[in-house]
Parts: structure tokens; C-alpha cells; sequence
């Protein structure tokens, strides 16, 4: 039987061969800020021959707010497996705290999550709730930050998996979709990017699911957790990748956008969709396109991208401004950022400038490393051309 939603959402780390990192994570948890003496703290830990350490990391760690029990699985679930089982604690509880072992909290990340799966707890159009906040397309990996309006959030059609929650029904309404899913084939309104990750990803499953019920997760505009992207099942070796700015605030009131409200709405490609209305144009005729990922742009008459494409342009902009889209927001005059008709073609080929688009993905670089960086290059250039004579 499925529970309603409580005030005592467990949180659940999910544990597999880093000792360390669920040390640090945990520490992280009993340092934040909490409204009762009554939170449970589930560690599961999938089942591995040689985790030893994280079993005596989990037994020996002292929860200083509740209730502590350790989860040790029978048999080795996978990563993907192991998520839906602890998604599944929502439904003894009502709701559920996601954190994978190589996070970090914010004090005040548990006031928000309440908050947030409060607020969004009836609201069919969200699939879950993040408690980070990208500052990176990951599918091009370039610089990236949404809108800013006067609410704390905003929504994204990009499950999260660095610190989620979820209702006992969202949860539900993924597992209904996953019964009927268990392999996706060509998906072309998924991002390519997502498609090639392997099929033991839960992410990959739950970002499809989101596009193809036309729901969205709800993300905070400053982040309460961070990942320290630790060598692991995602990582080969140690990254600060996904590193971003943590919230600092003990404990804060939030003021949450419904989603028609919101000008920080974004489509699995990153891309805000409020362009539609901005440019005055509906989603059958538009391809929203300013990353230059989407695939199958021409099926639309027009197409707005900072590629230099051959079809007439019906109006320009420069890419000044961030984010992206605040150019055409605030209708910026240029030659980056481009809206064509696919239905007529014209050259543009003197518009071409890769410089460009360089210099305003990678906000600075130290004239040494620029030196460094063309060395490289250029020797790589003249062994790759050497080889090919031979």
C-alpha cells in the first residue's frame, strides 16, 4: 500500500565501494539543519565481495536525527536496480530522498526538498524533484544557467540523479511507464547523447519517460547538493566536472513557480521553450536550437540555432548575453544567433565563425594555457598529418 506524503521524508544513501565519499556524504547529513529529532536515514549498500568498509562505515555511523538502518542488498542489484528498490522506500513513507554516495549536502537542503515535493505533490506535469542545479550542458559541455525570474525554481524535462526526490505517485508513474519499457530503440526526440548511454541507466529511462508523458523535474535556482564526481560506476578517475555552487542559507522560505508561470522552462536539450511565444511562433513550426544538438531540425519550416546554415534568415541575433536565450529575449541585434526559413535556400557561408562560438563557451583561459593549448594542438596536427603520409 502506497502512503500518503509526510513530514518525515527518509533519506536514502545509495552505497556500493566508496567508503570515503559515503563518509563524507554522511557527515554532510549530520551537519544540516533538520525541523524535528524524528528523520529517517536509510544506507542501502549493494552487495559486493570486497565492501567490507562501507558496511562498517554504515554501522558505525552515529545519526544524530532520527532513527539509522542499514540496507545491505542479498545479491548484487546493479546501479540502475539498486535506485528503483530505494525509489520504491516512497511508498512506505509517502516520499523519498534520493543521495548517491559521492555527494554533498547544503544545511538547508531538507527544508527545500519538503518544500518541494509539497508544492508539487499535485502537480501531474512533474515527474520529480532535484535538489541540484546544472551549470553545464552535459551534452555538449558548455557553459549553461536558466532564467532568472523572481521564483527559486525552475523546470527542466532532465531527470536528476545527483540528489532526486520523489512522491510516492511520481515514482509510481515511472514505474507504470518502465513495466512497458525495459528497452526504448530510436527515440528521435531524445538527445542522442542520452540514447548512448548504456541500458543500465536508470536516467536514461526516467529522462524518456519524461519527454514522452510531456512532464517536467522541478530543480532549484541554487543547489543543494554537489557532486565531487568520485571514481566510481560513473567516473573512471576523480572530476570536478559537475561541481557547482552550493546554498549556504541555514534555512530559508521559498517561493515556487507553477510551471505556466515560470520563464525558466527547458526541453530535454537545455533549450527554453518560452522562445516559442517570444518569437511568436507555435512548437509544430519552430525548432528551438541554440546548442546546435537537435537532430531532424528541417522537419519544422523555421529554425532558430547558431549554426551557419544555408536557408534564408528571417532574423538575427548577437550571443552576448547569458544565458543564450536572453539574446533573442532581449531582441539583441547580430550575426551568431540565427532564425531561418527552411523552405528557401540561400549561402551564408561568409557568416561562418568558429571563433566565436569558442570564446563564449569558454568564459576565460590565461594566455599561458592559450600557448600551451595551440602547442599541443599543433603538434598533434603535424604527427596526425606525418602518420597519414606514411
Amino acid at each position: 500500500m502506497i502512503k500518503d506524503l509526510t513530514q518525515n521524508t527518509p533519506i536514502v544513501t545509495v552505497a556500493y565501494n566508496r567508503p570515503k565519499s559515503l563518509l563524507r556524504l554522511l557527515g554532510s547529513l549530520n551537519n544540516a539543519n533538520y525541523p524535528n529529532k524524528d528523520i529517517p536515514l536509510i544506507i542501502s549498500i549493494d552487495q559486493n565481495d570486497s565492501n567490507n568498509e562501507v558496511l562498517e562505515v554504515a554501522n558505525n555511523f552515529k545519526w544524530a536525527h532520527g532513527k539509522k538502518e542499514v540496507r545491505y542488498q542479498e545479491k548484487n542489484l546493479g546501479l540502475k536496480n539498486h535506485i528503483i528498490k530505494c525509489g520504491k522506500i516512497s511508498y512506505e513513507y509517502g516520499s523519498v530522498i534520493i543521495l548517491e554516495d559521492d555527494l554533498y549536502v547544503s544545511k538547508s537542503f531538507y527544508y527545500y526538498t519538503l518544500e518541494a515535493l509539497k508544492f508539487t505533490s499535485n502537480k501531474s506535469y512533474v515527474g520529480g524533484v532535484s535538489l541540484y542545479n546544472h551549470k553545464l550542458n552535459q551534452h555538449i559541455f558548455s557553459d549553461f544557467s536558466c532564467v532568472e525570474d523572481e521564483y527559486d525554481n525552475w523546470y527542466f524535462q532532465y531527470a536528476a540523479s545527483w540528489g532526486q526526490a520523489w512522491t510516492s505517485l511520481q515514482f509510481q508513474g515511472f514505474l507504470n511507464w518502465y513495466d512497458e519499457n525495459h528497452t526504448l530503440g530510436l527515440k528521435p526526440f531524445v538527445p542522442k547523447s542520452v540514447l548512448d548511454w548504456s541500458d543500465k541507466s536508470w536516467l536514461k529511462f526516467y529522462i524518456t519517460y519524461l519527454i514522452e508523458n510531456n512532464k517536467y523535474f522541478f530543480y532549484p535556482k541554487i543547489s543543494h547538493t554537489t557532486n565531487f564526481g568520485d571514481t566510481g560506476t560513473h567516473f573512471d578517475y576523480p572530476s570536478t566536472t559537475y561541481q557547482v555552487p552550493l546554498s549556504y542559507s541555514e534555512i530559508k522560505t521559498f517561493t515556487f513557480s507553477e510551471i505556466e508561470k515560470s520563464k525558466s522552462v527547458y526541453d530535454a536539450f537545455y533549450e527554453n521553450i518560452g522562445l516559442y511565444t517570444i518569437l511568436n511562433l507555435k512548437q509544430d513550426e519552430l525548432c528551438i536550437d541554440l546548442y546546435g544538438h537537435k537532430p531532424n531540425y528541417n522537419q519544422k519550416k523555421y529554425y532558430l540555432t547558431s549554426k551557419i546554415l544555408d536557408y534564408k534568415i528571417v532574423k538575427s541575433f548577437a550571443r552576448g548575453l547569458r544565458p543564450i536565450e536572453a539574446n533573442i529575449i532581449e531582441n539583441i541585434k547580430g550575426n551568431e544567433l540565427f532564425l531561418y526559413d527552411t523552405t528557401i535556400e540561400l549561402s551564408n557561408k561568409s557568416k561562418k565563425n568558429k571563433l566565436s562560438n569558442l570564446l563564449y563557451n569558454y568564459r576565460a583561459i590565461s594566455y599561458q594555457s592559450s600557448i600551451y593549448l595551440a602547442i599541443k594542438l599543433t603538434k598533434q596536427r603535424i604527427l596526425t598529418f606525418l602518420s597519414a603520409k606514411k
